[in-house]
C-alpha cells in the first residue's frame, strides 16, 4: 500500500481507534474468543496488503481461475478437491510453498500483481472434509474483496447460496465469477444462467453484484501462447475490473471498508444478544414483581385475618363485661346487703360468674392465632419455592446468547436455583412446634410486660388470669367500699353505676392492652417472615438489577459505536 496522505492517515487512525474501542468493549462484555480474534485480525490487516479471497465449491475452478489471473500454473488443478488448506499467494523472487500451519500455506511467485495484492485460495465450501468449509468460513472476515466462483454446469447451488449468506452477514464486497462458460453451445444458454445468478444474488444481497462470465481454462491457454482463445475466454473484462476498477484508490477504499463491515457485523450480533438478554430479564423482573406482589397480598391478607381473629379475643372480653354488668345488677341490691359484707365470697362469685373461663378461652384463641400464623408462614415459603421451581423448569432448555459470551446464563440460572434451594431448605427444615413456641414466648413476654409480672414458667393463660383477677379485685373493692355507707337506698345504686363504669373501663383497658401486645408481636413475626424471604432472593434480585444496568450501558455503547461506524463508512464511500 502506498503512503497515505494526511487526511487518509487521520481517517485510518480514527478507524483503528474506533475498532480497538469496540474490541475492548467486547472483551469486557465477555464476547466469544473467535469474535475477538476476528476483529483483532481485521484491525491488524489495515496495515497489510489488499486481500483478495477466492471462494466457491470444489470443482468450480477456483485454482484454474487464479492460475489464469496470474498467467501461470501456480496452483494444482483437478476434478477432486485439491485445496485442503488456505493458500495465500504473495510476491516472491522464486515460486515456493511455505507451510505455516496444517491449515495455512504461503505460496510465493514472481508475479507483478502479487506485489500489491495478496490472493487467498480456499478449500471448496462443499468439500467432503467438513473442516475445510469451516476454515474458509473463518477466513472470509479477513478479506477485502471476495471473488465467488460458481460453475456453469451447476450455477448458484443451495450450498453456494448458504455460504454467500455468511459472506453477506460480514458486509463483504462480493464479485461473482461464472466459470466454464465454454461448456455452453449457445449464447442464449449463457444469458439464461447469468440472469438466474443475477436474480438470486439480488434476492440475497438486495443489490445485483458484478457478474463476470469467463472460461479460466481458455484464459490460461491464451496467456500461455494461444492468442485465439483470449476473446473466447471473456477474461479481459474481469481482469480490467481487478486492475483498473481496483486501482490504488479503489483498493484503499475497500481496505478501509472491510474492518468496518466486521465491526458492523459484531455490533449487530451483540446487540441482538443484549436484546435477548434484556427480554429475558424482563421475565426475571416479572418474576420478582410476582414474588413482591405475593408478599404484599400475603401481608394484607394476614393483617385482615389477624383483625378477625383478634375480634374473637375481644368478644371473649366483651362477654365477660356483659356478665359483669348482670352480676352487678344481681349483687348490688338492698336485699343482698349482708352478702356484700363478705368480701371473699363476693370476689369468688365474681371470678366464677364473670371471669369464669376467660383465661382459658383467650389462651385457646391465642394458640389458634399462633398456629394460623405458623401455617401461613410455611405456606408462603412453599409458594415462593413452587414459583421459582416452575420458572426453572420453564426456562431449563432456553439458552440465551449461545455464542459463548460471558457467564450471564450460568450465573442467572445458578442464582435462581440458589433462591429456590433456600426456599426449599426452609420448607424442608420447617419445625412447626419450634416456630409456634417462639411466637408463643413472644406473646407471653408481651402480656407479662402488660401484667408487670415475671414470665418465668408461667403460661399465657395464667397471665391472662392475673389480669382478669386484678379486674375482679378492683371492682369488688368498689362494692365493699359501698358497705361503709349507712344510706343504702341512695349509695348502693350509685356504687352499682360506678362499679359498672369501672368494669367497662378496666375491661376496655385490658382489651386494648392485650390486643396491642399481641398485635406488636404479630407485626414482628410478619416482618421477620418477609425479611427472611427478601434476604433469600436478594442475591438474585441484585444480579438482575446489576445485569440490566450493565446491558443497558453496553447497548448504548454499541449503538453509539454503530452510529460512528456508519459515519466513517459514509466518508470512505464518498472518496
Amino acid at each position: 500500500m502506498k503512503i497515505l496522505n494526511q487526511s487518509q492517515e487521520e481517517l485510518l487512525n480514527q478507524e483503528r481507534k474506533m475498532l480497538n474501542d469496540l474490541r475492548i468493549a467486547l472483551v469486557q462484555f465477555g464476547a466469544a474468543p473467535e469474535d475477538e480474534e476476528t476483529l483483532a485480525q481485521s484491525i491488524h490487516q489495515l496495515d497489510d496488503l489488499f486481500l483478495l479471497v477466492v471462494v466457491g465449491e470444489f470443482n468450480a475452478g477456483k485454482s484454474a481461475f487464479i492460475n489464469a489471473l496470474l498467467g501461470q500454473k501456480v496452483l494444482k488443478e483437478g476434478v477432486t478437491p485439491t485445496t485442503t488448506q488456505i493458500n495465500i499467494l504473495r510476491y516472491g523472487q522464486e515460486q515456493e510453498r511455505r507451510v505455516e500451519s496444517e491449515a495455512l500455506h504461503v505460496i510465493t511467485a514472481p508475479v507483478d500483481m502479487l506485489a500489491e495484492i495478496s490472493i487467498v485460495d480456499t478449500p471448496g465450501t462443499n468439500a467432503i472434509i467438513r473442516e475445510h468449509e469451516a476454515i474458509t468460513a473463518q477466513f472470509v472476515p479477513r478479506s477485502d474483496l471476495v471473488l465467488f466462483i460458481t460453475s456453469a454446469d451447476r450455477p448458484f447451488t443451495e450450498s453456494e447460496r448458504a455460504f454467500l449468506e455468511h459472506i453477506r452477514d460480514w458486509g463483504k464486497k462480493v464479485v461473482v465469477v461464472l466459470n466454464k462458460i465454454d461448456l455452453f453451445e449457445q449464447e442464449a444458454e449463457l444469458e439464461q444462467v447469468r440472469q438466474f445468478i443475477a436474480d438470486n444474488s439480488r434476492l440475497l444481497f438486495g443489490v445485483t453484484p458484478e457478474i463476470f462470465p469467463i472460461s479460466a481454462r481458455l484464459a490460461l491457454r491464451a496467456k500461455q501462447g494461444d492468442a485465439a482463445a483470449w476473446a473466447e475466454s471473456r477474461f479481459e473484462p474481469l481482469e480490467n475490473y481487478i486492475q483498473n476498477t481496483l486501482d490504488e484508490a479503489g483498493r484503499l477504499r475497500l481496505k478501509f471498508l472491510n474492518p468496518l463491515g466486521v465491526g458492523f457485523h459484531l455490533v449487530d450480533r451483540y446487540l441482538k444478544v443484549i436484546e435477548s438478554r434484556l427480554e429475558l430479564l424482563k421475565e426475571d423482573f416479572t418474576m420478582l414483581d410476582d414474588v413482591e406482589a405475593q408478599l404484599g397480598l400475603y401481608k394484607e391478607d394476614m393483617q385482615r385475618d389477624f383483625n378477625y381473629r383478634m375480634a374473637d379475643v375481644e368478644n371473649v372480653l366483651f362477654e365477660m363485661e356483659q356478665r359483669g354488668q348482670v352480676f352487678f345488677d344481681d349483687v348490688m341490691r338492698i336485699a343482698r346487703v349482708f352478702d356484700l359484707m363478705n368480701r371473699t365470697r363476693i370476689q369468688e362469685q365474681f371470678e366464677q360468674q364473670v371471669v369464669a373461663d376467660v383465661p382459658q378461652r383467650i389462651e385457646t384463641k391465642v394458640a389458634e392465632l399462633i398456629d394460623w400464623l405458623v401455617d401461613s408462614d410455611f405456606r408462603q415459603w412453599q409458594a415462593v419455592m413452587e414459583h421459582l421451581s416452575a420458572r426453572r423448569l420453564r426456562h431449563k432448555e432456553r439458552i440465551v446468547g449461545d455464542i459463548g459470551v460471558g457467564s450471564f446464563h450460568h450465573d442467572r440460572e445458578r442464582l435462581i436455583e440458589a433462591v429456590g434451594r433456600e426456599a426449599g431448605r426452609v420448607v424442608d427444615s420447617y419445625d412447626r412446634s419450634r416456630e409456634a413456641q417462639a411466637i408463643a414466648d413472644g406473646a407471653q413476654a408481651a402480656v407479662a410486660t402488660l401484667a408487670a409480672v415475671e414470665v418465668g414458667a408461667v403460661g399465657l393463660g395464667t397471665l391472662i388470669a392475673v389480669l382478669a383477677t386484678t379486674v375482679a379485685a378492683d371492682v369488688t373493692g368498689i362494692l365493699l367500699a359501698g358497705l361503709m355507707a349507712t344510706l343504702g337506698l341512695f349509695v348502693i345504686p350509685a356504687r352499682r353505676r360506678q362499679a359498672k363504669n369501672e368494669l367497662r373501663a378496666k375491661v376496655a383497658e385490658l382489651r386494648e392492652s392485650l390486643v396491642r401486645s399481641l398485635r406488636a408481636q404479630f407485626e414482628r413475626e410478619m416482618e421477620r417472615s418477609l425479611q427472611r424471604i427478601s434476604e433469600a432472593i436478594s442475591p438474585y434480585t441484585r444480579f438482575v438489577r446489576a445485569e440490566r444496568s450493565k446491558l443497558v450501558e453496553m447497548q448504548s455503547k454499541l449503538e453509539s459505536t454503530r452510529n460512528q461506524l456508519a459515519g466513517l463508512k459514509s466518508i470512505i464511500e464518498d472518496w
